[in-house]
């Protein structure tokens, strides 16, 4: 009987446990240390065959960290307790509300109609609306939300163009489609909680280096990253193979009115969720401009949960006694995501604790020598393609602390390599596994493997030589640091 992909993982991973535990600790290793590396073995089997569950997987250091006595319960539990877990809290709970009270498909629609209504410039508005929702909420809900009118907006034009006679693009649906997966991956590499694997990033660093990544600072490198990013994508999916042709769209305009009107105008519900989400996002990016002594032990998770609590407290003017978010709605987002986090710190702090870091980064001395910008490439690289078949959470959690020990080993800043794996996991575009919204749009049927895969290939390399530069150039400049000595 041929083993799956999930039950070979399960069985091999408790395997290289045992054998690994039974042989004891090689290349110099401590006891500890080599409880923790088979501790992060199994893990990564697990993960990368997603054996179990993502979120079960990252409850192993909890039993196995104490029973190999590598450190103590409360001390790993801490872990799932990091600061950095609140702020996508509140960044999810803010989600729900602006779902919950449709505030996200009106922010869509008048971006769509704002841009424009011709082929080309509607698959814009798309590609934006989509990335800027994506920026502040999950790229699944994203995508998730944006589908169906993508797809009534199909069903149109082809009903039109059959009443009148026009021919509609081709390429139109492909595109469309394709449009919206690369702009919810996109999208979300802008701010620290737009993707898991940016805050996969900001918790490794300060848990093993120290190092503090703020909001601000992030979109001061994210933001421009996907807006670039954005531009060249759009440009090849518009005038490149699938784009021949588009002209004119037959009824677009007249759905995008009638969802308009269907929505009605902006009730005090949304009103009142847009204010929270202005006034937090605005204090996120001005938290660093305040003077010296003003609130300092104030931070980005502060805020993210001050803004939970306002939705929790404010009334949504609807209905007498009804907030604007409230327990039921509250329990809907991705506590999945919230555990995987946590599992991922506790890893890390293992690392740390027992000095497993400092090793790994000792045994990689002999590829000292090698160019800052050829490393930086050559994980960007690594990690897009290996995203096409794994989760990047997964792939964010396991190679960000590894490639942090090669950037040390090899004389670099540790961000260097770190801060380009948490950019790479976030941006696979060939597969319909690789990605939540490249599944969703899959699901929609208007797009075949072989259309999608084609398309992905070249962004997948565009993306290995924006991130390059981006890592090379920008990331020293906002972060204030230097790639190499």
């Amino acid at each position: 009987m041929q083993l799956s992909r999930q039950r070979l993982g399960l069985y091999l991973g408790p395997v290289v446990l045992v054998i690994g535990w039974l042989i004891g600790p090689l290349w110099g290793l401590s006891e500890a240390q080599w409880a923790v590396a088979l501790v992060a073995a199994l893990m990564a089997t697990w993960w990368i065959s997603e054996a179990l569950p993502l979120a079960a997987t990252a409850l192993v250091p909890i039993v196995l960290f104490p029973a190999f006595d590598v450190m103590a319960p409360g001390n790993v539990t801490r872990a799932f307790g990091n600061d950095l877990i609140f702020l996508f809290l509140g960044g999810f709970f803010i989600a729900v509300t602006m779902q919950r009270w449709n505030l996200h498909r009106r922010i869509a629609l008048h971006t769509i109609r704002l841009v424009g209504l011709d082929p080309r410039r509607m698959i814009l508005g798309f590609m934006v609306a989509t990335a800027f929702l994506s920026m502040w909420i999950s790229n699944t809900a994203t995508a998730m939300m944006m589908l169906p009118i993508a797809l009534a907006v199909l069903q149109q034009s082809r009903e039109e163009a059959d009443k009148t006679g026009e021919a509609l693009a081709a390429g139109f649906g492909v595109t469309l489609m394709l449009g919206i997966a690369y702009g919810a991956s996109i999208g979300g590499v802008a701010t620290l909680i737009g993707t898991p694997p940016n805050a996969v990033l900001a918790g490794m660093a300060n848990e093993l280096y120290g190092i503090d990544i703020g909001f601000a600072q992030w979109m001061a490198f994210g933001l421009p990253f996907s807006v670039i990013m954005l531009g060249i994508a759009w440009v090849y999916l518009v005038f490149g193979r699938h784009g021949r042709g588009m002209s004119k769209l037959p009824g677009g305009h007249d759905l995008i009115a009638r969802e308009l009107q269907e929505i009605g105008t902006i009730g005090r519900a949304e009103q009142r969720v847009l204010i929270v989400f202005v006034c937090v996002a605005l204090a996120w990016i001005t938290r660093g401009f305040l003077p010296e002594g003003m609130l300092n032990q104030i931070n980005d998770s502060s805020i993210g949960i001050a803004g939970a609590l306002a939705l929790f407290l404010l009334p949504s003017g609807e209905k007498s006694g009804e907030r604007l978010l409230d327990w039921e709605t509250a329990v809907k987002i991705p506590w999945d995501i919230v555990l995987l986090f946590g599992g991922g710190f506790a890893l890390a702090a293992g690392f740390t604790e027992t000095g497993l870091s400092e090793a790994m980064a000792n045994g990689m001395e002999g590829l000292a020598g090698a160019p800052v910008i050829l490393m930086i490439a050559a994980c960007v690289a690594l990690v897009v393609f290996l995203t096409e078949v794994t989760s990047n959470t997964a792939t964010a959690t396991l190679f960000v602390p590894l490639m942090g020990a090669l950037a040390v080993a090899t004389g670099f800043h540790p961000l260097s390599l770190m801060a380009a794996v948490a950019v790479a996991a976030s941006c696979a575009f060939m597969l319909p596994v690789a990605t939540p919204p490249n599944a969703v749009v899959f699901g929609s049927r208007a797009i075949t493997v072989p259309q999608m895969a084609r398309a992905g290939f070249a962004l997948n390399i565009v993306t290995i030589l924006l991130t390059t530069a981006f890592i090379y150039w920008l990331l020293p400049v906002v972060m204030g640091i230097s790639l190499q000595p």
